[in-house]
C-alpha cells in the first residue's frame, strides 16, 4: 500500500489545478470556450506530435494506437446505443467520449511517469495516442451529431489537427528525423500547458458546486462504462495476449490497463464546450470521475500491478 499512498500524494496537484480552474471561471470570468479552442487546435496536436517523435517505433508498437483506437471505438459505440435508450437529451451523444476515452494525458502522463519511468512513459504515450485519435475523430463526430448535421460534423472532424500530427509524426520518426534542439524547450512547455490548462478547464466548466451529477442517468452510465467496462476489457485483453497471442509484454499490458482506469477525459469537457453540447453535464461528470479516481486508481494499481 506504500505505492498506493505515493501515487495518491502524486495526484494531489492535479486536483489543486482543477480548483484553480474553478476559481478562474467563477471569479475572474475566464472563458473556458476560448481555452478549449487553443487546447484542441494548438496544444493537443503539439503534444501528440512530440510524443510520437520521441517513441521507439516498430511495427508492433505502431499497431498499439490501432489497438487502443479499436477498443475505444467499440466501447464508445456500445455505450452510445445504451445511452440513446435511457437519456432523452443531446448529452447522450457525449457518451462515446465519456466512456471510450480517458484523461490519459493531463492525468495519465504524470501517473505513468511515476509508475514506469521515462522509458515506459514513451510506450504509454504511444498507447494513449489511439485513445487521442478516437477522441479527435469518431468520438468528436458522434458528439457533434448531437447538434450538427452529418456534413457539418464531418467537416469539423476534418479540421482537427491531431490526426494530421500523428500521420506526419510516424514517417518522420521512422526516417530518423528528430525535433531540432532549438524547438525542444517549446514542446516541453506545451506539454506542461497541456496538463495545467486541461485540468483547469474542468474547473472552469463548473460555475456552481451544486448538482454536479446533473442528469443522474448520464453520470451513472458514464461511470459504469469508464470504471467497469473499460478496465474489464483491458484485463481480458491482458489475459488473452499473455496466455494465447503473446504479441506484447507486461509493459504494454500495464500501459493499456492504466489507460482504462483514468477518469473521464478533460477533453470531453473541451469538446462539449466547443460544440456547446451539454458542457455543464460533461464538466460535472468529468470532475466527479476525477474525484473518484483519486482513490480508485491507487487501489486498482495496488491490486493489479502487485
Amino acid at each position: 500500500m506504500s505505492a498506493a499512498l505515493a501515487l495518491f500524494i502524486k495526484l494531489l496537484p492535479l486536483y489543486v489545478t482543477v480548483a484553480l480552474g474553478w476559481v478562474a471561471g467563477r471569479y475572474l470570468e475566464a472563458s473556458g470556450r476560448h481555452i478549449a479552442g487553443i487546447m484542441l487546435y494548438i496544444v493537443t496536436p503539439s503534444v501528440v506530435f512530440s510524443g510520437i517523435m520521441a517513441a521507439p517505433l516498430s511495427p508492433a508498437v505502431i499497431l498499439l494506437p490501432v489497438l487502443t483506437f479499436t477498443l475505444s471505438s467499440v466501447l464508445g459505440v456500445l455505450h452510445l446505443a445504451v445511452a440513446r435508450r435511457v437519456i432523452r437529451d443531446e448529452s447522450a451523444n457525449l457518451m462515446p467520449l465519456a466512456v471510450g476515452t480517458g484523461n490519459t494525458g493531463y492525468f495519465g502522463i504524470p501517473v505513468a511517469l511515476l509508475l514506469f519511468g521515462q522509458e515506459g512513459l514513451a510506450l504509454y504515450i504511444v498507447c494513449m495516442l489511439g485513445s487521442t485519435l478516437f477522441e479527435n475523430s469518431l468520438g468528436f463526430y458522434l458528439a457533434a451529431r448531437g447538434r450538427y448535421s452529418l456534413g457539418d460534423a464531418l467537416v469539423r472532424v476534418v479540421r482537427l489537427p491531431s490526426v494530421y500530427a500523428f500521420v506526419i509524426g510516424v514517417p518522420l520518426n521512422l526516417s530518423g528525423f528528430s525535433i531540432p534542439e532549438v524547438f525542444v524547450p517549446l514542446f516541453d512547455n506545451l506539454r506542461g500547458a497541456y496538463s495545467v490548462l486541461g485540468m483547469m478547464i474542468i474547473g472552469m466548466g463548473i460555475l456552481s458546486m451544486r448538482g454536479l451529477a446533473g442528469n443522474f442517468r448520464f453520470t451513472a452510465l458514464a461511470f459504469f462504462g469508464k470504471f467497469v467496462s473499460w478496465p474489464l476489457t483491458a484485463l481480458v485483453f491482458w489475459w488473452l495476449d499473455a496466455n494465447w497471442f503473446g504479441v506484447y509484454g507486461q509493459a504494454v499490458h500495464q500501459a493499456i490497463f492504466l489507460i482504462s482506469i483514468t477518469p473521464i477525459a478533460a477533453n470531453t469537457v473541451v469538446i462539449a464546450t466547443l460544440l456547446n453540447v451539454s458542457p455543464r453535464q460533461a464538466a460535472g461528470t468529468a470532475l466527479l470521475s476525477t474525484l473518484f479516481a483519486l482513490a480508485f486508481i491507487p487501489v486498482m494499481i495496488a491490486l493489479v500491478f502487485s
